[in-house]
């Protein structure tokens, strides 16, 4: 089980850098995404990959998974920087931060609480 979670991991990580470099009016409905509803996308896809990579069981720290998450999403903008059809966003950067935060609480609380 734990290798088809890695699985799904990674093939999670591809899926979503591809979708963060390919030119965005090649994503159907790209446009029709407001400021909001953009930042709750990255907020749960940041989520997301947060919960597959704790629930993936690494041989590394929760926070290290974390950390490592939210570096993968500085890179995908530090490339909208330069790509011609994309733009480096701060507020993505935060939306990011948020979903991988609240996944490595959850996963802490659920954690937790199965010991007691």
């Amino acid at each position: 089980m734990q290798t088809l979670i890695r699985f799904i991991f990674i093939l999670s990580i591809i899926i979503v850098f591809y979708l963060s470099i390919v030119n965005a009016s090649e994503i159907p409905n790209f446009a029709m995404l407001s400021f909001i509803s953009d930042k709750f996308i990255h907020a749960f896809v940041y989520f997301y990959l947060t919960l597959l990579g704790l629930f993936s069981r690494f041989k590394i720290s929760e926070l290290f998974i974390g950390i490592i998450i939210f570096m993968f999403g500085l890179l995908v903008e530090i490339i909208h920087y330069f790509h011609p059809f994309r733009y480096f966003e701060y507020f993505d950067l935060l939306a990011n931060l948020i979903g991988v935060t609240i996944a490595l609480q959850i996963f802490r609380l659920k954690k937790n609480k199965t010991i007691y």
